[in-house]
């Protein structure tokens, strides 16, 4: 094997082993999706961290995004579920209106770049799934540059593509079972 190759080998080895998401979950779904939007850099989570399912992993390294795929009347993206009740997942009250809401109101995070310095706070988008659309309200922004700490309850930093969506809409769009948790949705402006 040539030195070039060996060099190429040991490259690609070490962007696995620094950005495992690379080649799985969300990461492997953009690719798939053929989305420009790379990582703008990395955030590592502290060596001391909370230990819950969502919470960052110690010490582990995660991509950030300045960017999101250009919003259309058919947005690409991932929908994840998301409890912005006051001691919910979602950790502080929504960035749009300092409140906490109800898992029973149809509302969103978005991306950094879809939340749009909050100019999308209060406008309701129009998300697609399944066959059928239900119409959310923008309440919070999904941090794709910031993570780890307790404003963002120790969760890691958003991908790029994110829509995080309480239980109503998951409930409006028939999605349950063992769907709910990441699933490919399109969005668009209402």
């Amino acid at each position: 094997m040539s030195t070039t190759s060996l060099l190429v080998l040991a490259v690609a080895g070490l962007l696995l082993v620094t950005f495992p998401s690379l080649c799985s979950g969300r990461a492997a779904h953009d690719h798939h999706q053929g989305e420009k939007c790379k990582p703008s850099g990395t955030l590592e989570s502290p060596a001391r961290g909370r230990t819950c399912d969502e919470c960052c992993k110690p010490g582990h390294i995660y991509p950030t995004y300045q960017c999101s795929p250009p919003v259309s009347t058919h947005t690409k993206a991932i929908m994840t579920l998301n409890d912005f009740s006051e001691g919910g997942d979602g950790g502080d009250p929504s960035e749009c209106d300092g409140k906490y809401h109800k898992n029973s109101e149809r509302v969103v995070a978005l991306s950094t770049e879809w939340y749009a310095k909050g100019r999308r706070c209060g406008k309701n988008i129009r998300i697609h799934a399944k066959g059928r659309s239900v119409l959310a309200k923008v309440v919070d922004e999904c941090d794709t540059l910031h993570g780890c700490d307790k404003p963002h309850a120790f969760q890691p930093p958003c991908p790029h593509n994110d829509v995080d969506a309480s239980q109503a809409v998951w409930d409006a769009l028939g999605i349950t079972g063992d769907d709910v948790g990441d699933f490919p949705i399109t969005w668009s402006d209402a």
